[in-house]
């Protein structure tokens, strides 16, 4: 099916099809407003069930759809009732399990919202590899507990910053963010990437390694996979095995990416330490033993965008649209031959 592109001074048709809760914390009133200037928007409330009558009656004019948490799937069901959809503008990151082969076999084009929700996924990983790199975490706690400092000179030369070797694990957009934001700070990079060469990797600040050796050398290791049947278990009971004592391991990607019982064990005997924004499963069981474990610190799934940051995601998805109704295409596209890469 062939799409014509629309041009300068188009007003799409558009409509926002996401559950009303992403809607309300992503799409404050002045992001809609912005929207509303560059599209006829489709009346509120947003669209969470595609196959009602009021949501077919919204579909059968819509051009684009601006899409977030909580979109049902973009089946072909739904594109029948959407015969004019030739965009979507998505304010999240992933498009996985609402894209659909439908969309790519119409030639739907897609722009997806990663770019900004990598932003405060990486400048997390950067505060915890300086935090947990300085031992702050542990500082802390034995400070409150004994209402005194102690013996600072000390310290072991083990605890800091100063040339510590980091290792990412993929080059992804969050990874390549976060070796962005480690230049001005005194560490060695090591990059993990099948799929980028010595030269690329150079080119980002880093020296690529293959994993073996990434793990074997690293104080910390910041997982940043997509979870793809490939990289499920990747980081494997060896490769933990083969850390450093008092290592980090940091996992903002997906849970199953990381051997959860092989990171357990060697966390539980103190010979390496965690932050899990993510595990398997999410969340963990309440008796785990790596949630009283004082060798892991466990986040709620918040690396990725929260509060004021979702602004971020919204002004993304504005721009994206003024240039798809200028004729200029996405500058985020998705692309359907990327998709087995992405997460």
């Amino acid at each position: 099916m062939t799409l014509h592109a629309p041009g300068p001074g188009h007003r799409p048709r558009a409509a926002v099809a996401m559950s009303p809760d992403a809607a309300a914390a992503v799409l404050d009133p002045e992001s809609l407003a912005a929207l509303r200037d560059l599209c006829d928007l489709a009346p509120l409330p947003v669209l969470d069930d595609l196959t009602t009558p009021r949501a077919k009656a919204v579909l059968a004019d819509v051009e684009l759809l601006v899409t977030g948490w909580g979109c049902p799937p973009l089946d072909a069901e739904a594109l029948r009732s959407a015969p004019r959809l030739r965009a979507v503008a998505h304010t999240a990151g992933s498009v996985r399990g609402m894209i659909t082969d439908a969309c790519w076999e119409r030639g739907v084009e897609v722009s997806s919202a990663a770019a900004a929700n990598a932003v405060p996924v990486a400048e997390y990983t950067l505060g915890m590899i300086l935090l947990t790199g300085k031992r702050v975490f542990e500082q802390a706690r034995d400070y409150r507990e004994s209402r005194r400092r102690g013996p600072w000179l000390r310290t072991p030369r083990g605890v800091g910053n100063h040339r510590r070797t980091v290792g990412v694990l993929s080059a992804s957009l969050i990874g390549r963010r976060v070796i962005e934001l480690l230049r001005p700070h005194d560490v060695e990079v090591l990059l993990h990437d099948p799929f980028v060469s010595d030269a690329d990797a150079a080119a980002l600040g880093a020296t690529r390694v293959e994993l073996p050796e990434m793990f074997a050398r690293c104080d910390t290791v910041s997982v940043h996979t997509p979870l793809l049947p490939t990289t499920r278990g990747l980081v494997s009971r060896e490769l933990i095995g083969a850390m450093p004592a008092d290592a980090v391991l940091i996992n903002t990607s997906r849970g199953p990416v990381v051997d959860q019982d092989a990171l357990t064990d060697a966390v539980l005997t103190g010979r390496v330490r965690a932050v899990l924004d993510v595990t398997d499963p999410e969340p963990l069981p309440g008796d785990h033993p790596l949630w009283e474990c004082e060798n892991a610190l466990i986040t709620p799934h918040l690396a990725g965008s929260l509060g004021n940051e979702w602004r971020r995601l919204a002004d993304l998805a504005v721009g994206e649209i003024a240039r798809w109704a200028a004729g200029s295409g996405f500058a985020h596209p998705v692309r359907r031959e990327r998709l087995a890469f992405l997460a």
